[in-house]
This record gives structure tokens, sequence and C-alpha cells, in this order.
């Protein structure tokens, strides 16, 4: 092929990590890689967690060193967008017009947040959360504390925030569409663990509640009125009512979508020479037979990787078990497996009063999905719980329960 070029288009994690993988594994061809942000790519989980919270500082943030891509000859275009696809003459074309050929096209163009259609939401001091200047922001609001703040969404991102406000000394209220936050991804008793957690640190919810109307005076928001028309005085709101895969381009290209950008085990899309990884594919996953598209970094990390392989003609498939985590007040929380397997309540081992345990989730007798929450990591009990899911051993709920049975005991005999 007369064109050696890989275009990754796509400035996040799975991007860059795509980008050194193909150095790592031997790539001398031109790597170009389109960062629609005028920052260098950097990690996302910060953002909600230490970052916001200004435990840590911007050196904490890139994937790899500022000045890797120079030294590793890895073009780097920050600030200008991919505007169009041609898969017929492989090109891309950016909104400042450069056309870059490909003989290989890498989509991580990750998600864009959902937005709230109600009167107001323009208002100064309400925003969605995302990016790293929306974190920037929302700490410099945050953090001389005193504010009253309402945050629009039960999820991950959402308690995260909330979390973080209420601990630089702001009055937090949550609002979200579930009776129990978080019951959509770990069910309604460890969500209410979650909720008994933020209240006892002041934080009070209205659930289920939706917003009708933002309120405001001189272009700032001041209040939130909701769908049983409670007024909230508010003086910083944050949307964080979940992101929608960013297809737009894939979907010009003609490119098959289903959730995102539907790709095979190893990340092909339906095109050939185009795959697709992180928040935007949807990937089927050798394990379960089933398409997944995950939204955490632990994906986006193990993604770009495979792509990369991939686009080198190596054998490679996303057969990772999906994997993520959350920090909330003195709450540590990792979780391992597959949703979408999970039926019914899980085994706990040890105690949600102590805020130290493990949760299991069984389908058919065996461990498809497992949460730890300050458990000791000398048990390495994530380790374990990929072990068990991997291996599809049958284990009895109440040995998984039996603090007296050791973890590593809990795997099958080599």
């Amino acid at each position: 092929m007369a064109v050696e070029g890989i275009v990754i288009v796509g400035g996040g994690l799975a991007g860059a990590t795509a980008a050194k993988t193909l150095r790592g594994e031997g790539f001398t061809g031109p790597v170009t890689l389109i960062a629609e942000e005028s920052h260098h790519p950097y990690l996302r989980p910060p953002l909600s967690k230490d970052y916001l919270l200004g435990k840590a500082g911007d050196e904490t943030l890139p994937v790899v060193p500022e000045g890797w891509y120079r030294e590793n000859g890895v073009e780097l275009r920050r600030g200008t967008p991919a505007a169009e696809i041609d898969a017929e003459a492989r090109s891309v074309t950016l909104r400042d017009g450069t056309r870059l050929e490909y003989a290989s096209l890498l989509l991580a163009t990750g998600a864009r947040p959902r937005t709230l259609p109600v009167p107001g939401s323009g208002l100064g001091g309400v925003s969605t959360f995302r990016t790293l200047g929306d974190s920037r922001r929302l700490r410099k609001s945050l953090s001389a504390g005193g504010l009253n703040v309402v945050m629009i969404g039960s999820g991950w991102i959402g308690m995260e925030l909330a979390a973080a406000a209420s601990a630089y000394g702001n009055t937090v209220t949550l609002l979200g569409l579930e009776e129990v936050p978080l019951a959509a991804a770990i069910g309604p008793e460890l969500g209410g663990f979650f909720r008994s957690l933020h209240e006892s640190k002041g934080i009070g919810f209205r659930l289920p509640a939706s917003a009708a109307e933002i309120t405001g005076h001189a272009g700032r928001v001041t209040g939130v009125v909701t769908n049983s028309g409670e007024i909230l005085p508010a003086d910083v709101v944050v949307v964080a009512v979940g992101v929608v895969p960013e297809v737009s381009l894939a979907e010009a290209a003609g490119i098959t979508l289903q959730n995102g950008i539907l790709t095979d085990a190893s990340l092909r899309t339906s095109v050939p020479g185009i795959f697709a990884a992180g928040d935007v594919a949807n990937a089927l996953h050798p394990f379960t037979g089933q398409h997944h598209r995950s939204e955490h970094w632990s994906n986006a990390l193990n993604a770009g990787k495979v792509a990369a392989r991939s686009m080198l003609g190596q054998d490679a498939a996303l057969d990772t078990v999906p994997y993520f985590y959350t920090d909330q007040f003195d709450v540590s929380m990792e979780y391992s497996g597959f949703p979408s397997l999970v039926s019914g309540p899980p085994t706990i081992r040890g105690s949600l009063a102590a805020r130290e345990f493990l949760a299991f989730w069984q389908h058919d007798g065996k461990v498809v999905a497992g949460m730890s929450v300050n458990w000791p990591r000398s048990d390495k009990p994530q380790k374990v719980i990929k072990a068990l899911i991997a291996s599809r051993s049958t284990v009895p709920p109440e040995v998984l329960a039996d603090p007296a049975v050791p973890l590593d005991q809990l795997l099958p005999a080599a």
C-alpha cells in the first residue's frame, strides 16, 4: 500500500495509548493524533476526584509526558477536530481544511455529556461535566465553600461531584430519576449504602425527581424547580445525566452504529481499514459473546492497546474483564465484571456498616461481577474477582460470604 500512515481521531486515553502502543510495537511509519481539545491527551478519572479536590496537580493528568509525542515522531494536532472521513479514498479532512491520508484509521472520539432541555439551562453557573476545563471551573467555584449546589444526576459522576462539593463546605442537594442512587449499576442495597454515606456528610437527596426549570437573576442561576414544584436554592448547578457516544463522523462515513460504533473483538468496524476504541466503541467481548460499550478508563486503556495491535495486523482481542473505581469521601470502591450478566442481589462478605466489604454477583452459580469497598489491598481482591470470573467456576454463595475462607482459596486449583 502506498500510504503507510496511521491516523487516530480522538485525543483521549484510548487514542494516546494507541499511539504509544504503535511505537512500542516497533511501527515506524507516520502516526498522526488529532485532538479536538487544545490540551495534551489527559486522564479523565481524576477530574471528578483528586484533581477536583485540589489533591492532584496538572502534572498527574497527561497520558504520556508532553514531550513524548515529539520524541517519538507522533504528530499531535491539538484544537483542530476532524470534520469528514472519506472511507473510499482513505482520508480524513480536518476542520481547517487539512487532508490526511491513512492506511488505517482509529476512531477514539469518546462521548459528549447529555444536556438538560429545560428552561434556564443556559444560565451562568449551570454546566455539564466532562473536560479538564469543566473540572478547573468547577473547582474554582466550589473551593471557597458556602454555596448552594444542586447536582442533577445520581450516577457515578454525579455522586463523585456531590462528594467533592460537600468536602469543600458547600450545601449539596442531589436529584436523580432512580428511587435509589446508583441502583441501575449496583442494585438498591449497595446504592443505599452510598446514599447513607452521603447523607452522613450532610448531602440531601430528592429521589426520584427531575428538574422542571432552572431559575435565575441577571443571567446567573438562583434555583432549581423540581417536577414536584419544590424550589431548591442554587448558586451552582451541575448536570451529570450521562453521556452520548460521539458517532457523527462514523455515521457520515457509513460505518455501522449500534449504541456507539459496532466493532468485532479486534475493534474493527464495518468499514475496512477503520477501527474504533474507547467510549465510542461497542465491542464484541469473547467472554460473553455480547457487545459491550464501556465508558471507564480501564476500557479506554486496554482498547487503545488492542486497536494498535490490530491495525498492525496482529492477533489481538479486547478480552479483559471490565473494571472501574470510585472514591467518595473515605470510601474507595473497585468493581470488575459484566453488569449485563448480573441477576439478583449480591453476596456480601464483610460489613456495610463498617464500610469494609466485598460484593459478589453470580449467574448460574458463577461469579460474573465483584466489588471491593475499603478491602485490604494485601488480599488483592480485584485480582481474585477477575480470576474467579475468568475461571467460570461455580462457588457456593455461603463460601463467598465466609470470612474464614481466604480469598485466594476461592479460586479453582491449578
